[in-house]
């Protein structure tokens, strides 16, 4: 199985990429950023709350362009060729 997960903003930044492909890997979204948080240690605390049981304050997590809170949050299974989106809050004036 392989999922593709895009970055914006600061997470594409910690990452250095936009686009990275994790193969052979989660079956649910919040596996997935769990692999990330821990794949690249930039990302540490940036996905997951302190507990792992939800997403960071402000953090939109998209599965093929619907929110996975309108899912199974972070139990929304993955398949094969699913685009996951990652988004911070961008505040500012």
């Amino acid at each position: 199985m392989s999922v593709e997960c895009v970055l914006f903003g600061p997470l594409r930044e910690a990452v250095g990429e936009k686009r990275v492909r994790v193969e052979n890997g989660p079956g649910t979204v919040g596996e997935l950023l769990d692999h990330l948080e821990r794949e690249y240690p930039a990302l540490e605390g940036r996905l997951l709350d302190d507990g792992g049981t939800g997403l960071v304050d402000g953090l939109a997590v998209t599965l093929d362009k619907k929110h996975v809170q309108h899912l199974d949050g972070l139990d929304t299974d993955l398949s094969d060729g699913d685009v996951v989106r990652m988004t911070p809050a961008v505040y500012g004036g």
